[in-house]
């Protein structure tokens, strides 16, 4: 009987590719993210071309009472400068002393501080709903005409933000941000100054990545600010900008960086003016940073540095 070989089995062809798979992911213009406030589109870029710098010795400490209330204590001593009409800065030496209390609630979130030049400063942030917040600051001081207070009222959409903002002087604002893609986000603003007769128009456009983000803003007072951030890390960020007054002719571009250590962060900047700045927080332990600012321009003369404690629970 003979035997009957079977031919060999050819392999078996590989399953179609999903044609979707090749294409880039359908965007969903129904549910975008909701972009940052209109007022916060440099948000990143000022984190490091805009730290806190100070002049001479600050000292701050926090004290909570509960989980919700605490008191704060600050000492400020450094020169204060004064307009002048020749190039050099004049500084008359100063020192204050700040005492301020704070209530942070999930919900409510009150500031309030007392120097002893007369100045009380007061802010406040509560959210009527979800969606809806009131934000408010005020600034009281025995100068005249020199007090001010605004409210604002910024309210969440799904994928949008507007505010509307009053204060004294018969100053009004209003402002929107729209995505209009997963990245990308346009919006514009409106304001009217009551008491000095002005108005104005402005426009923004904000891009942003997992890796950079990318702004531009315009405005019918003359002020043109674009800003770049580029993000190398989780612990280094890049940012430069650009500002132009059309009006002035003014222009000033800068470069930045955002260095955080395992202990301390390091911020910094250099314009093109000459002018180079940094701020390192080091972090002694829980609760204790120590502060150190410099700021040098070297075609006024003008030099700036401090140094603080920071002590809190």
């Amino acid at each position: 009987m003979a035997t009957v070989i079977n031919p060999p089995t050819a392999a078996a062809p590989p399953p179609p590719s999903n044609p979707t798979s090749m294409e880039q992911k359908k965007v969903d213009y129904l549910d975008l993210p909701c972009p940052i406030p209109y007022e916060e589109i440099h948000r990143e870029a000022f984190m490091s071309l805009k730290p806190e710098l100070f002049e001479g010795m600050r000292f701050d400490f926090t004290k909570g009472l509960n989980q919700k209330f605490s008191l704060s204590h600050s000492v400020m001593m450094g020169p204060t400068e004064i307009p002048s009409q020749s190039s050099e800065t004049i500084k008359i030496p100063t020192a204050h002393y700040e005492f301020g209390a704070n209530f942070i609630d999930p919900k409510l979130m009150l500031f309030g501080r007392v120097i002893t030049d007369g100045r009380l400063n007061a802010r406040l942030k509560c959210d009527l709903s979800e969606n809806l917040t009131l934000k408010g600051n005020a600034q009281l001081t025995n100068e005249p005409h020199m007090s001010h207070g605004m409210f604002n009222f910024d309210y969440k959409g799904s994928d949008y933000r507007t505010q509307f903002q009053v204060g004294n002087g018969a100053l009004f604002g209003a402002s929107y941000i729209q995505s209009v893609t997963p990245h990308l986000s346009l919006g514009g603003e409106v304001f009217w100054a009551g008491q000095h007769r002005k108005s104005g128009i402005g426009y923004a456009a904000r891009y942003n990545t997992d890796k950079m983000v990318a702004t531009g803003q315009v405005a019918s007072t003359g002020m043109v600010a674009l800003g770049y951030v580029h993000k190398v890390s989780e612990k280094v960020s890049l940012a430069s900008d650009f500002m132009y007054n059309y009006m002035s002719r003014d222009a000033t571009a800068s470069f930045g960086y955002d260095y955080i250590l395992r202990q301390c962060r390091l911020r910094g900047k250099i314009d093109s003016n000459g002018v180079v700045a940094a701020l390192l927080e080091e972090r002694f332990n829980m609760g204790l940073n120590f502060l150190l600012s410099a700021e040098i321009d070297h075609r006024k003369k003008d030099y700036k540095f401090g140094f603080g404690l920071t002590v809190g629970e």
